[in-house]
């Protein structure tokens, strides 16, 4: 099969691999689409220990099953891999569970013509929904997760929330869409790149904030921040302009460096919350929410094809591409 294999740092090759081979209780899916998402940007840099090349990337897919339990069935897969058998796993917290494992990071990805998954990450994609729209079904989980967090720690409902989204890349941009439509009004996106902003406001329809050229947002004003990049400067600014009382949602992973001011969270009783992931039931609602239409047209993802993946991830990494998600079709 082809495959896009990332090889060395700030390289991705297009070449031939060996066809995977399900093992028991696995099923062969052939991919036809799989999103390029920031943990496989921070691989492609070199800054993901986890991720040793020669691997192939990718673990936002929609595709086929061509041989398993569901053959001939389109599917969107959860790629969280986990043991069902812990307490977190028993209790709904699957995302937590000791022993998970993550398509394209220690096991092959999806930036491939074929991968492979337990049958019991399978889930059906809706009559009439294209593949393309089907994959950004796991960074829409990541941002459901989010806002069901944020949901249990909030004395009142998120549409009354004032709410500022750090990042408009597809998580932050899809959390902002999900808001939306739980009928958030008060609703500010912050972004650096000037044509993302574009997108935010077109897509969302919300006020979008350049932290760079902007005037600052004013400080404690935010009953709920959500920072989708997960950055030194980003948690700082996240820090300075929630509220007091307020919630602080910390999605990203961009690094772990700077300071986070303690004595506001703590004084200030600011609930601080990691996220990571999701759960199946997330995922299966994700894939509901696109087919339903709540996260509108789509028209912001950008799709390639696998053979040109290396110019995308290039076209990322010199912020060429002013779309939140470039999707891979082989």
């Amino acid at each position: 099969m082809k495959a896009l294999v990332y090889t060395a740092t700030n390289e991705v090759i297009y070449r031939e691999e060996p066809n995977p081979n399900p093992g028991i209780g696995e099923s062969l899916v052939k991919v036809e689409a799989s999103g390029i998402c920031g943990s496989d940007m921070h691989a492609y840099h070199g800054k993901d220990p986890r991720r040793v090349p020669p691997l192939i990337l990718g673990h936002e897919v929609a595709g086929t099953v061509v041989s398993g339990v569901a053959e001939g069935k389109r599917v969107v897969i959860n790629p969280l891999i986990t043991c069902g058998r812990c307490p977190l796993c028993d209790t709904g917290r699957s995302n937590l569970c000791a022993s998970r494992e993550l398509i394209g990071m220690r096991l092959a990805g999806a930036y491939a013509e074929l991968v492979t998954i337990p049958s019991v990450n399978l889930i059906p994609v809706p009559e009439g929904l294209n593949a393309v729209h089907a994959s950004l079904a796991e960074p829409a989980a990541t941002a459901l997760h989010a806002l069901n967090l944020a949901m249990q720690a909030s004395h009142r409902p998120l549409a009354e929330l004032r709410t500022l989204v750090i990042g408009g890349g597809a998580v932050g941009l899809l959390a902002a869409l999900l808001l939306r439509g739980y009928g958030c009004r008060r609703l500010v996106v912050a972004e650096t790149h000037g044509m993302r902003r574009e997108s935010v406001a077109r897509h969302v329809g919300c006020r979008v904030h350049d932290p760079i050229n902007d005037p600052a947002l004013d400080a404690d004003a935010f009953d709920l921040v959500i920072d989708a990049v997960g950055g030194g400067v980003t948690r700082k600014s996240a820090m300075t302009a929630v509220s007091p009382g307020g919630i602080f949602i910390h999605i990203g992973l961009m690094d772990s460096g700077g300071e986070l001011d303690i004595r506001k969270l703590t004084l200030f009783e600011v609930s601080m919350i990691g996220v990571y992931c999701y759960t199946a039931a997330d995922m299966r609602a994700a894939v509901q929410a696109i087919a339903d239409g709540m996260l509108g047209d789509l028209g912001w993802a950008e799709t390639r094809s696998l053979a040109d993946g290396a110019q995308a991830f290039d076209d990322l990494h010199n912020g060429r591409s002013a779309a939140a998600k470039i999707v891979l079709v082989p």
